[in-house]
């Protein structure tokens, strides 16, 4: 550093400047006190680009957790949905037993389907406690988030767009629908 005041020295009072020591130290004191000053705010300016650059990146860690929260909660919410899709058509098979006319079989067949009922039963009960809940629309307006039109039918005294008969029954777990009820709707 002391070579470069030298040379600052010797380049302030050469044949450029004629001029007297004290000036050419006054001179080598302004200069060196500007050169900090621009050092101090480029120091500054980096230390404020640092500090952005930091305050993006907790940002960007913030949203970041807030997005695997979310994500792990709605993970845990709906876990059980696929054993449910999978129980849906046993229960539909269960039920298309039941509907069996219970006056027509003889002792034992009668028997056997109230077995059946007491299955299907218990089988609707476990669900329902998990948060399974079918989706009634039988004689209500036509919804195609929880209903999927298979026929339409004209039917007289009633309104168009209303479900006439549920061909089978839809499901919600929680909140989602995870199978629409499949109906037959008037045109």
């Amino acid at each position: 550093m002391e070579s470069n005041i030298e040379d600052l020295k010797e380049e302030c009072c050469s044949n450029e400047c004629n001029c007297e020591e004290n000036h050419c130290e006054e001179s080598n004191k302004k200069h060196k006190k500007n050169h900090k000053e621009d050092i101090i705010k480029e120091l500054e300016n980096k230390i404020k680009e640092l500090e952005e650059k930091a305050l993006r990146e907790k940002a960007d860690t913030i949203n970041y957790r807030k997005r695997k929260d979310e994500e792990v909660n709605r993970i845990l919410k709906y876990c059980n949905e696929d054993i449910i899709k999978d129980l849906l058509p046993t229960i539909d098979n269960f039920e298309r037993a039941i509907k069996l006319d219970d006056n027509e079989l003889n002792d034992e067949l009668s028997k056997f389907l109230s077995g059946f009922k007491m299955i299907y039963c218990n089988l609707t009960l476990s669900l329902e406690k998990i948060g399974v809940k079918q989706i009634d629309g039988n004689k209500k307006p036509f919804d195609p988030t929880y209903h999927q039109a298979i026929m339409t039918d004209k039917v007289e005294n009633m309104e168009p767009d209303m479900v006439i008969e549920v061909l089978q029954k839809g499901y919600m777990y929680k909140d989602k629908v995870i199978r629409p009820a499949m109906v037959k709707v008037s045109e």
